[in-house]
């Protein structure tokens, strides 16, 4: 069986419960082969650069749009030094946050718009986050030129946005709330994707999936989110996890 590819963690956060050696290798033995670590500042993506040394590993550097406010040109200048980094493959995790009150919205458009110019100068894949926000960031993607390889992870979006989304080219990646019982929304979206744009993911050390909803994410539990988007999509978790590496690669730009 291929092993799965963990489209978006957060190891920098994980390492807080688990060393990161001893994380991946629990990972890797649950049938996890790959992952991207995402930065969520300037500190947390040199970080996670500096993770992507183990085998594996790949990692993305940008400034989270809670922390838009930090995004001066001093980080804007460390980000895209840590874009040279070989093991340093997407730019992110950027976006807009409206459902939070954590930044003003002017300050995270001013940050994403510049992530998007990075992404585009770069080369690179554009990981985004958006709640309560991905019409806002559809709108500034298609008003900027969205870049070739972009991700919107742990979708949250309505079924337009979803079709706005896929007509940018945009990959879409589900994370454990699709596990929830609450979640009938996301699993018709997810049932919906085409097979070639979608990708799975823990967000860990968040949205633990069910059936460890409520104890701290690890990458090496992508599998329960994998089976919860394999039901969805009424197919096998074997074809889901061949399908989204394969994806993962290919948005990477891993193959």
């Amino acid at each position: 069986m291929i092993g799965w590819f963990d489209s978006h963690c957060h190891l920098h956060l994980c390492e807080e419960q688990e060393d990161a050696s001893k994380l991946v290798a629990e990972a890797r033995t649950a049938g996890v082969e790959s992952m991207l670590t995402v930065g969520i500042d300037v500190e947390s993506s040199r970080r996670a650069a500096a993770l992507a040394k183990h085998e594996g590993i790949v990692a993305a550097a940008g400034v989270h749009p809670n922390s838009a406010s930090e995004f001066d040109d001093v980080a804007a200048g460390a980000v895209a030094e840590l874009l040279a980094f070989d093991h340093v493959v997407a730019v992110g995790e950027t976006g807009l946050d409206f459902y939070r009150d954590a930044c003003p919205e002017v300050l995270q458009l001013e940050a994403f718009t510049a992530h998007i110019r990075l992404a585009n100068a770069h080369d690179l894949a554009l990981v985004i986050h958006t709640r309560a926000s991905a019409g806002r960031a559809l709108d500034l993607l298609e008003d900027l030129g969205a870049p070739e390889r972009l991700v919107f992870h742990c979708w949250s979006g309505d079924s337009e946005e979803l079709k706005r989304a896929l007509s940018l080219g945009a990959y879409i990646s589900f994370a454990g709330n699709i596990s929830f019982p609450s979640a009938e929304p996301l699993k018709e979206a997810a049932a919906s994707v085409p097979e070639e744009r979608i990708l799975v993911e823990t967000d860990s050390p968040f949205l633990t999936a069910v059936p460890h909803r409520g104890k701290p994410n690890r990458p090496a539990l992508l599998p329960h989110v994998g089976a919860a988007l394999a039901h969805a999509r009424n197919t096998e978790a074997e074809h889901l996890a061949a399908l989204t590496t394969a994806n993962a690669r290919r948005l990477f730009g891993l193959e």
